[in-house]
């Protein structure tokens, strides 16, 4: 089984998925009129008025924070030294690349998503690309293909990953042993998990943001302590993401394919641009301004905070340290656990211990709310099927906080690989929509209004769209 879950590995991200995220990430990038850097200053003035909602719809706020709620994770802290480790700080230059791309990946993905949102009989907004390859592409069968990936990927694997690092992280700070971890994260989590999508955005409204500032902050101590060292860091970086440090041993071509491959696969597994992923948590946020686009904006951001930031902090504490050995046998949390001791005391590995207890359980949960808006999509609210699904849910948590780490990581990076691979090629057969709804917020933000979508103004798409979600708004 595990030659198997190699080999489809080595297939998806050695051929295809790192030429398909980067040429996606290039393309919106290209067609947006690279977005992400003329508007880069506008994510935060959405960000100011992010805080307004309705009956139907959690804030735009809360939804930036359940989709890094997911994103800051496992792969800001284990992820990021997986990456060193196998790919070398080269890797780590390929997943800034990732992010900066991956921007408007996630600005289109996540447009869509409130364009072909719809209500569910809560009178919840869901929304994903399951549907807006339904109602934007007619594809309901793409949109059950995409689900069932979905489903399997975050409802079921990630969450083993989410708890394998909790687990492991306890374990070298406390000495705890991991059977009883595991049942202390499946005892709170299925405590916010029955509470419903509220339950869950208000919970990652309340951690993620403190839990961020507090480990940026212990970043910022470290490189403080090491301002010296800041130069040859970047410099190793950038030399090793061209195999400039390579050169001369020989083997430059392998040295720079595997920093792009493993830099792009941890990028990826961190701030989700492209994988279909957060769009879930977009959809289901009431926009202000009152535009498909605003959520775009919202969730760019998303993407640069978790990469562009919080792995970046990472990579200051690791490679700052000197605890960090090329292709060494420590890796994953242990070795950035490690790395923060070494700089602050003992207590780092306890500061980290705890910000992969909060992060991960804050995944596990906005994992789980996107899982469970894809189960609706296939299932149409069966609540029966719902309570099954949560319980199979906290029993892969279970799972993951006693399976090993190398198994567990190829499991999520292979369901990963199916599910981007699907909603990529969705994104790119609605690019023209995409652009359209770019171009009308942008015309409006530049007349002095408050972009406002009207969906009679767009009679092509209005017969898509759900009645009643976007009419309000042209009223």
């Amino acid at each position: 089984m595990t030659d198997l879950i190699n080999l489809m590995n080595d297939l998806l991200w050695g051929s295809i998925l790192v030429y398909l995220l980067v040429g996606v990430g290039i393309y919106f990038t290209v067609r947006l009129g690279f977005i992400q850097f003329r508007h880069f200053g506008h994510m935060f003035s959405v960000l100011r008025n992010s805080r307004k909602s309705d009956q139907s719809g959690i804030s735009s706020f809360q939804a930036l924070c359940t989709s890094l709620a997911a994103r800051v994770g496992t792969g800001n802290m284990a992820g990021v030294a997986v990456a060193l480790t196998l790919g070398g700080p080269g890797a780590i230059f390929w997943m800034w690349m990732t992010a900066m791309l991956g921007m408007a990946t996630s600005f289109a993905e996540s447009t869509l998503a409130q364009l072909y949102k719809t209500r569910d009989r809560d009178g919840n907004y869901r929304g994903g690309p399951a549907y807006y390859m339904e109602k934007g592409l007619g594809m309901r069968w793409m949109g059950v293909l995409f689900s069932i990936f979905l489903i399997i990927a975050f409802g079921l694997v990630f969450n083993a990953v989410q708890a394998n690092s909790i687990s492991s992280a306890m374990h070298t700070a406390f000495g705890f042993e991991p059977i009883y971890v595991g049942i202390a994260i499946v005892l709170i989590s299925s405590f916010v998990i029955f509470g419903g999508i509220r339950k869950i955005a208000r919970t990652a409204e309340l951690i993620v943001p403190i839990m961020a500032l507090a480990y940026i902050l212990i970043a910022m101590v470290v490189m403080i302590l090491n301002i010296e060292k800041l130069p040859s860091v970047l410099s190793l970086v950038f030399r090793s993401a061209f195999g400039l440090e390579q050169a001369a041993a020989g083997g430059l071509g392998y040295a720079i394919a595997q920093a792009m491959i493993h830099g792009v696969k941890r990028g990826l597994f961190s701030n989700e641009a492209g994988m279909g992923s957060a769009p879930n948590a977009a959809a289901s946020a009431t926009p202000y301004p009152p535009h498909p686009a605003s959520q775009g904006y919202v969730q760019m951001l998303g993407v640069f905070v978790d990469t562009i930031v919080i792995c970046s902090a990472t990579v200051a504490i690791i490679l700052m340290s000197g605890e960090y050995v090329p292709h060494g046998e420590i890796t994953g949390i242990e070795l950035t656990q490690r790395a923060l001791s070494s700089q602050v005391g003992d207590w780092g590995s306890i500061f980290i211990a705890l910000a992969i207890f909060f992060f991960a359980f804050t995944s596990i949960i906005a994992n789980y709310s996107y899982a469970e808006t894809n189960l609706i999509f296939l299932e149409h609210n069966n609540k029966k099927g719902l309570v099954v699904f949560r319980m199979i849910v906290l029993g892969m948590v279970m799972f993951g906080s006693l399976a090993t780490l190398p198994t567990v990581w190829s499991m999520a990076d292979v369901t990963m690989g199916l599910m981007a691979i699907v909603n990529l090629i969705a994104i790119l057969l609605l690019s023209g929509t995409v652009v359209k709804l770019a171009k009308d917020y942008n015309r409006q933000l530049k007349a002095g209004k408050l972009p406002t979508f009207d969906a009679n103004d767009y009679p092509e798409l209005k017969s898509q769209l759900e009645d009643g979600i976007w009419d309000s708004k042209s009223k």
